[in-house]
């Protein structure tokens, strides 16, 4: 009688790219040497990589990294919760509430301007006292284990958008922190504010950012934003933020 240890190993390398990642790490490489062995070459790996759409054009490949290269793929998203203000200020934490304290408001709202992509509806908007928001993100809960974080070093990839009205100037500021196990900041993108003149275009603005090769230890994430307005007019006349995201994503080549 036949067994699956006689199927070439092409056809094992098929029928393995067929079963969930996590059941092939945790299970089924540890059935014998023969399948460890073809559940640890790249080609597994790359051919699910082809057959879930994982683009990997500029991925700087070698035969090690296609498996982390997949891992990363599946487990990419917004690490940030709620950033469109959808769900008003659940999951954000307000640091500062200034003036007439934060406000959720549709767009394009007063005096300003459409967002680039329509699927964006909402922005978060700050008075004319101090306004900062922040979210903690903990890697390891969603899903990034130590040794990746460690070993691999995935760049980490961040994203903001800020917008004054047209008739009233703003200040936006950002700051986002690489933090041990016990808070210590690692890395750190802090800069400068930016002050956006009244009488602007009130057009959206994205700001971006890049950590790489970063120390090992990285656990968490800080981010926080906000701003106000700067002719101190009562009401939420002050920056508006939305759309922010923070994503892990495979290292690429320079």
């Amino acid at each position: 009688m036949a067994n699956i240890g006689d199927l070439p190993e092409d056809v094992l390398v098929e029928l393995f790219s067929l079963v969930p990642a996590r059941e092939l790490v945790c299970n089924c490489r540890l059935v014998c040497v023969l399948w460890r062995d073809v559940i640890n070459l790249a080609t597994v790996w790359k051919r699910k990589c082809q057959r879930e759409g994982f683009n990997h054009e500029k991925w700087d490949r070698t035969a090690q990294d296609w498996k982390i290269f997949y891992f990363l793929c599946s487990l990419k998203k917004n690490l940030l919760k709620n950033p469109c203000a959808e769900e008003s200020f659940r999951s954000w934490d307000l640091k500062s509430n200034g003036g007439d304290k934060w406000k959720v408001e549709d767009l394009p709202g007063s005096h300003g301007k459409d967002f680039p992509s329509p699927q964006v509806r909402k922005y978060f908007v700050t008075s004319y006292g101090p306004c900062l928001k922040s979210q903690l993100i903990n890697l390891k809960r969603e899903g990034y284990w130590d040794q990746l974080m460690d070993e691999i070093r995935p760049d980490i990839v961040v994203k903001d958008w800020y917008a004054a009205r047209f008739d009233c100037g703003c200040r936006y500021e950002l700051s986002v922190r690489l933090l041990s196990a016990d808070f210590i900041v690692l890395h750190e993108f802090c800069p400068e504010p930016v002050v956006i003149e009244q009488w602007s275009d009130a057009e959206w603005r994205e700001i971006s950012h890049t950590f790489r090769n970063y120390k090992a230890g990285v656990r968490h994430i800080l981010f926080q934003h906000g701003g106000q307005d700067t002719q101190f007019w009562a009401g939420w006349y002050g920056c508006r933020v939305t759309n922010s995201s923070i994503t892990i994503e495979p290292r690429m080549s320079p």
